[in-house]
């Protein structure tokens, strides 16, 4: 069978890129198509894969600030020609999905969100700091935009949900029903340290919807040391706000990142992630997780067990929980057993068995 995937861009490395991964484990085969492809800003190993950026790809300035640009996407989708395609995989956050098919090709969706800067456009611009004059134009584009994402969802013969409030978006706004397959995390990288070392922890790309922010005026406030890996936009505005107990350690290769993650006191996860591959990372370490009870959170993180949930997105929420967090009261063997449910070869079998039953 010959099998497409398609992914939205390739100029970040993150979740999506992780599910990415997995997928290009199961057809090593197949091409990705991409609306654009920034190699530097991907793991060298990918350089030898089949990679097929879009016309969209020769504009200046693109991969470094891709934003500018949302309104030509559902184009450069469109563009591709994949008729010769039986199976075609999106691994969709934005547009990718909106790719046409030949009438006899299976194109399953794994969607990773309903595009979120147009279901969420409020809430996505009152974070991001975009420029005035695109904060002036975009509002003439977002309705076009959900029409053609909305539209572009019935090309889907089937969607995939990573997490139940995945599936509650794409019910929503789609109103198409979908499976669930929970994301994959690579369990077997990870082991648990002999004990832990006194930090916190936040693994996260620097963008204002991580709520990195709240962390930040937490721990301020608490003068408890923590750690900051990752790197983005906001890094600049964040490290303004820090003060001398935290630490940004900018983006570690793996071994590093297991290193930390493996012997922090617990990961802070302050964002509503759609369903969040860190915190099961950290959990394959053994260590608790705190985080905000919100998105994917609610169904990877056991109150008690292994981590806790503060209720509201404020740093005085996330203050009291770690006031109240105590070490003892979590059993590391029991916390990586929890993440041993969601490991990367138990994902690839729920794709390819649902694929075959199609």
């Amino acid at each position: 069978m010959k099998v497409a995937i398609i992914h939205d861009w390739l100029n970040q490395y993150g979740g999506a890129e992780q599910v990415l991964s997995a997928l290009h484990e199961i057809y090593p085969e197949a091409p990705i198509y991409t609306s654009i492809y920034w190699p530097e800003a991907m793991p060298r190993e990918w350089q030898g894969w089949d990679i097929r950026p879009s016309w969209l790809n020769r504009l200046p300035f693109v991969n470094q600030h891709h934003q500018p640009f949302l309104p030509l996407y559902p184009l450069a989708f469109e563009s591709f020609d994949l008729s010769d395609y039986e199976l075609i995989i999106s691994n969709k956050s934005a547009f990718c999905h909106g790719v046409k098919t030949s009438p006899g090709t299976l194109h399953i969706c794994y969607c990773l969100t309903p595009t979120r800067f147009l279901w969420n456009y409020e809430g996505y611009v009152g974070r991001e700091r975009i420029p005035w004059l695109m904060r002036a134009f975009l509002p003439l584009f977002i309705d076009r935009l959900r029409l053609w994402d909305r539209a572009a969802a019935d090309r889907v013969d089937h969607f995939v949900a990573i997490s139940q409030e995945v599936q509650a978006r794409i019910k929503r706004f789609y109103q198409r029903d979908s499976t669930l397959i929970y994301p994959p995390v690579d369990t077997g990288r990870f082991q648990a340290a002999s004990s832990p070392e006194d930090y916190f922890l936040i693994v996260s790309r620097l963008i204002p919807y991580k709520r990195i922010d709240i962390a930040i005026q937490a721990f301020n406030d608490l003068g408890l040391p923590l750690f900051i890996i990752g790197q983005g936009r906001d890094e600049k505005r964040l490290k303004a706000m820090a003060g001398p107990n935290i630490h940004f350690l900018g983006r570690l290769p793996d071994g590093q990142l297991t290193y930390y993650l493996s012997r922090c006191r617990a990961l802070i996860f302050p964002g509503q992630e759609d369903f969040g591959l860190v915190p099961l990372e950290a959990m394959a370490c053994g260590r608790p997780v705190m985080a905000y009870a919100g998105g994917g959170a609610l169904e990877t993180v056991v109150e008690g067990e292994t981590g806790l949930l503060f209720s509201q997105q404020s740093a005085e929420a996330l203050a009291t929980t770690v006031r109240n967090f105590d070490d003892r009261r979590f059993d590391p063997l029991t916390i990586r057993a929890h993440a041993a449910k969601y490991d990367r070869k138990r994902f690839k079998a729920q794709l390819q068995g649902f694929i075959e039953e199609r």
